[in-house]
C-alpha cells in the first residue's frame, strides 16, 4: 500500500491536491479582522495546515493599525511557508485620499513585502479606466493585481440584506466585461464578491458564478466564501479544485471537503478527484509559475 510520507495516515487515501504553486484549489484565508492573529498564531496554522494555504489576506487595513514589526514578522512568516500576502481592499480608502496617497500606499506594499495588491471598489465609483491603470501599476511594481468585481454597490462592509437590496444589483455581464480588462491588464486572479450572491441575499444566485467560470475560467476566479455552507456549496457544485476565500478559523473545514476525507450528508463521499496519466501542460508552461515563485514567495522577503 503507498503511503503519503508528507503527512500522518499517509496510507489512508484522500483526494490528491497539486503542490504550490496552484493554478486551481487555491485558498486564501483572511488573517487579522474579526480577531488579532500574531505571529504566533498564524504559526499554529501555518505548521499544521500550511501545505493547503495559498494567501493570507490582511482585511479592513488592519495593517495600518499594527507596528510594523508585527506587519513584517506576519509576511516573513508566510513567505517561510510558501504563502503569499495580500493586502485585501484596503485601496478604497486610500484612493479617497488622491493619486499621491495611492503612490504611496503602493510603494509602502513593496517595501513591506506584500506580494498581491487588491484592486476593489465596492465603497466607491470608480471608473473602469482608472482601475485598469492601477492594474497596471500594480504589476509595474511587480507585485500582483488581484481585482475584486462583483454584482453588489455598497459590498464589502456589514451592511443589512435590506440596505442592500435597496442599492440595487448590476448585470452581471458588466462585471464580467470588467474582470475580462483586468485580466488583459495583467492581474493573475479575479476574486468575485460574496456580496448580491450568496451574501446578505434572501435567496442565492446561483446563475452568477457560473457566469463568471464560463465566461473566464476556472483558474481566474475565486471566490468569496467565508460560511461553511457557501463554500461547501462550491465545492459541491464545482469540484474541490475551485479557488476559495475563507477566514482563517475555517481552513481545516475546507480542507478536509476538498479532501473528501469528511463533509454533511450532502457532501459525505461525494467529492473526489482523478488524476489520469494523460498528457499535462508542462510546470514551466504555467503563467502563474513565475509570479507565484517570486523570490519573496520562497523565503527571501
Amino acid at each position: 500500500m503507498k503511503r503519503d510520507m508528507s503527512r500522518s495516515f499517509g496510507f489512508l487515501h484522500i483526494n490528491e491536491r497539486a503542490g504550490k504553486p496552484r493554478l486551481t484549489g487555491v485558498t486564501e484565508i483572511r488573517g487579522p479582522y474579526y480577531t488579532p492573529l500574531g505571529k504566533r498564531a498564524l504559526l499554529d496554522i501555518l505548521e499544521t495546515m500550511g501545505a493547503y494555504v495559498d494567501i493570507l489576506k490582511f482585511a479592513g487595513g488592519s495593517f495600518a493599525l499594527m507596528p510594523e514589526s508585527a506587519v513584517r514578522e506576519l509576511i516573513d512568516t508566510c513567505h517561510s511557508h510558501e504563502v503569499l500576502v495580500s493586502t485585501g481592499g484596503f485601496i478604497e480608502h486610500v484612493l479617497t485620499m488622491g493619486p499621491e496617497a495611492v503612490d504611496g500606499y503602493l510603494e509602502e506594499c513593496k517595501r513591506l513585502g506584500f506580494d498581491i495588491v487588491e484592486v476593489s471598489s465596492g465603497f466607491i465609483s470608480v471608473p473602469d479606466d482608472d482601475l485598469v491603470r492601477l492594474v497596471e501599476k500594480v504589476r509595474n511594481l511587480d507585485m500582483l493585481p488581484k481585482p475584486e468585481v462583483g454584482i453588489q454597490f455598497g459590498a464589502g462592509g456589514a451592511s443589512s440584506p435590506a440596505d442592500l437590496e435597496a442599492e440595487g444589483v448590476s448585470d452581471p455581464s458588466r462585471a464580467i466585461r470588467q474582470a475580462k480588462r483586468y485580466l488583459e491588464a495583467g492581474a493573475h486572479l479575479i476574486m468575485i464578491e460574496s456580496e448580491g450572491i450568496t451574501e446578505q441575499v434572501k435567496s442565492w444566485r446561483t446563475d452568477v458564478p457560473a457566469r463568471f467560470i464560463n465566461e473566464l475560467g476556472l483558474d481566474k476566479v475565486m471566490f468569496e466564501a467565508a460560511d461553511p455552507e457557501v463554500f461547501s456549496w462550491y465545492v459541491k457544485s464545482y469540484g474541490p479544485e475551485v479557488n476559495l476565500f475563507v477566514d482563517h478559523s475555517q481552513i481545516v473545514q475546507l480542507e478536509c471537503l476538498r479532501s473528501g476525507i469528511w463533509g454533511t450528508k450532502s457532501t459525505w463521499g461525494r467529492v473526489v478527484t482523478y488524476k489520469g496519466s494523460g498528457k499535462t501542460v508542462p510546470y514551466e508552461a504555467s503563467p502563474v509559475r513565475h509570479i507565484a515563485t517570486h523570490p519573496k514567495a520562497r523565503g527571501s522577503a
